[in-house]
């Protein structure tokens, strides 16, 4: 955008602040400007995240039927279609669902909840920091999305050797893990905030 328009823009109010605005010579938002808003850096990890896992756990639903499996490596990577009742590794999948669906309901609210607050609390300068926040938070909504909506996670990722199978898991658990790695980096190389 070039001549009075781009003026226009960058004179307004709402997209003259630091968090958001277009650079007057050649038009373009200023992506970098806006990302060192945390929160807004929050809702673009996190929603990305959001995003692609519902989006492909939607594919999944569609697509593949319930315990059917696409070969993607063949002995050693297959798309299956698993629906978890249970946390983590199918924890709790044998309690009663109403029992079971309190209770994780109640833990991943909770969980979604601390994670913002160790989000807010992380100062600017630990970037990576924040960054492993948003992962865990938008992963941890992604799950919640599924057990609000069906009583249960859906599970897809399934990597195996022979008959020994990892536990199938999906985008959001993927997000979650690699957040939890850059939280554990910066513990144990006490790079953790005061």
């Amino acid at each position: 955008m070039v001549g009075p328009q781009a003026s226009f823009f960058a004179q307004s109010s709402v997209l003259s602040t630091h968090y958001l605005s277009i650079d007057p010579e050649n038009g373009h938002l200023k992506i970098r400007e806006m990302l060192k808003n945390k929160y807004i850096k929050l809702i673009v990890i996190a929603g990305a995240v959001i995003l692609l896992d519902q989006f492909t756990k939607a594919l999944i639903l569609r697509y593949l039927p319930f315990n059917k499996s696409i070969p993607v490596i063949d002995g050693f990577f297959n798309l299956t279609h698993i629906q978890n009742p249970g946390g983590a590794f199918g924890l709790m999948a044998n309690v009663s669902p109403v029992l079971r669906s309190i209770v994780f309901l109640f833990i991943s609210s909770l969980a979604v909840g601390l994670i913002f607050y160790f989000y807010k609390k992380t100062p600017a300068q630990y970037s990576w920091l924040a960054a492993a926040f948003a992962l865990i938070f938008g992963g941890a909504v992604g799950n919640l999305i599924d057990r609000i909506r069906f009583g249960m996670v859906v599970d897809f990722l399934d990597f195996f050797v022979g008959n020994r199978h990892w536990p199938a898991f999906n985008i959001a658990d993927s997000a979650i893990s690699i957040g939890i790695g850059i939280f554990l980096f910066h513990l144990v190389f006490k790079k953790m905030p005061e």
